[in-house]
């Protein structure tokens, strides 16, 4: 069987979320010359076309991404990830290739740096590698997934508040355009959602938080917090979850590594049904960052993204215990 390629999609995704125009004028590219005209990001992991691409529309961006600019970067993250190591010298060169800095240590990035985008495609070095920048009081975007296990997400937030360092994680499907027309209102009080997403299993971390975390998120972000139960169906190619509400409602989750696959999905309301996703740009993610750097304040609670995870816990735990329904709180 073949098996849904996760690189080969993140690489398509990512060209087409950016925007050809991000990518017309080498000029368009150049720093500052003067350090107090703008506000210094640094990058943590080059092992991903996250990286690359975000450092194309900030440091490409306009009036939106409030003066800041992406000037240095720390290139390690995954040690044994095939895929990580095999995109890495591509992304390191992209990436200088824009005039930022390649530094040698986290330490040296924190010195160079106002605030950091963590973005190791593995989630596993996140802690180690976020609480050196928490402990200088830095805010911190950390890309999916947070952590590859929901004891390393506690960790983080404990050390976020220890300290007093913001951070947040997300998808950038939470902010598709269609995803926000539903949390604005446009079907009235959702009643119930199913999604679909890619579900590459990376065997280092819990199941769905390596990829099916994008539709996940997608499904949270319209459902809101309060999943009570979960249960998975899990086959080789397809993982199936149904989640239920404390209030009743349910929300599904198809999670795909095998045949076509794309994010999305459809949410029901009290006025209407309406489509969610497909994943298009990560500009509206990116402009939610550098807001959050600016104020300090996380769009996305610890409260829900906790929730998350945990749903993705049970998940795993279901699947072991043959599709038995698992609540949130036993987890």
């Amino acid at each position: 069987m073949k098996s849904f390629n996760r690189r080969s999609f993140i690489k398509t995704t990512a060209l087409a979320g950016a925007g050809i125009g991000f990518f017309n004028s080498a000029k368009a590219f150049d720093l500052p010359s003067s350090s107090a005209s703008y506000k210094r990001i640094g990058i943590i992991g080059l092992d991903t076309s996250h990286s690359e691409v975000f450092t194309k529309i900030i440091n490409n961006g306009g009036p939106e991404m409030g003066g800041y600019k992406v000037v240095a970067a720390y290139p390690h993250g995954s040690k044994d990830i095939p895929q990580a190591l095999k995109m890495k010298p591509g992304i390191i060169e992209a990436v200088k290739g824009m005039g930022v800095e390649i530094v040698g240590s986290i330490e040296e990035l924190i010195k160079k740096v106002d605030v950091v985008l963590l973005e190791t495609i593995d989630g596993r070095p996140h802690y180690d590698q976020a609480l050196p920048v928490m402990q200088a009081g830095k805010r911190m975007f950390i890309d999916k997934p947070i952590a590859a296990t929901l004891e390393d997400v506690k960790k983080l937030y404990a050390a976020s508040k220890k300290y007093n360092a913001p951070i947040f994680s997300s998808s950038a499907l939470r902010y598709d355009a269609n995803v926000m027309k539903v949390v604005s209102g446009s079907i009235g009080k959702v009643i119930g959602a199913d999604v679909y997403t890619p579900a590459e299993l990376e065997p280092n971390h819990m199941d769905l938080a390596w990829y099916g975390i994008h539709g996940i998120e997608m499904l949270f972000t319209v459902m809101g917090p309060g999943c009570k139960t979960v249960t998975r169906i899990h086959k080789d190619g397809t993982d199936f979850l149904t989640g239920v509400w404390e209030d009743g409602r349910i929300g599904s989750v198809r999670a795909i590594r095998e045949g076509a696959s794309n994010i999305a999905g459809t949410a029901f309301g009290e006025k209407g049904i309406a489509p969610l996703g497909p994943f298009s740009s990560y500009a509206p993610m990116i402009t939610e960052i550098i807001s959050f750097f600016e104020t300090g304040k996380p769009p996305v609670s610890e409260a829900e993204t906790m929730e998350i995870f945990t749903f993705i816990r049970a998940a795993d735990i279901s699947r072991k215990r043959n599709g038995a329904t698992i609540s949130l709180t036993s987890v």
